[in-house]
């Protein structure tokens, strides 16, 4: 069988890579873009959601969103209905910063997907979309504690 999870492994780090290098000019640290891009794209998001759509542990992402928060970029606010939930929104340095990261985003995918075709391209996500639905049920039933069965 062709190693396909080593392949897209490869693509994500290196993407992961040119970022961390490219945002350190705006003092984004190891990964944080993720959280502030999801952010600006969803104001208001609550951390256990954000945590859930980047697929990463409760843990990780308090960590994460605690240094945009230190470093300025984003703010918790108490929600109106449930004190217990704080509310993530961009700060107007995170919102100064999100075109940047997005015209990088947008690039990366140009230089990705260079020589393929429209058609090809739709095939490609369309095909990605599946794998990520196989893992995310994956990833939702061992976060739950269940062990599977290899």
């Amino acid at each position: 069988m062709k190693e396909v999870l080593r392949e897209i492994g490869m693509i994500a780090r290196a993407l992961d890579s040119i970022s961390n290098i490219e945002f350190k000019e705006y003092d984004l640290t190891k990964g944080q873009y993720l959280y502030l891009v999801r952010i600006c794209e969803n104001p208001g998001i609550i951390q256990e959601k954000l945590a859930e759509m980047i697929k990463i542990d409760r843990t990780t992402a308090s960590r994460a969103i605690q240094k945009l928060v230190i470093n300025g970029f984003i703010e918790k606010k108490e929600d109106q209905h449930n004190k217990k939930i704080n509310k993530l929104f961009p700060t107007e340095k995170g919102n100064s910063v999100y075109p940047f990261i997005k015209r990088e985003h947008d690039y990366s995918d140009q230089v990705a997907l260079a020589g393929f075709s429209e058609s090809e391209v739709n095939t490609i996500f369309t095909l990605l979309q599946r794998v990520r639905k196989n893992i995310s049920d994956e990833w939702e039933f061992v976060k739950k504690g269940n062990k599977r069965n290899y």
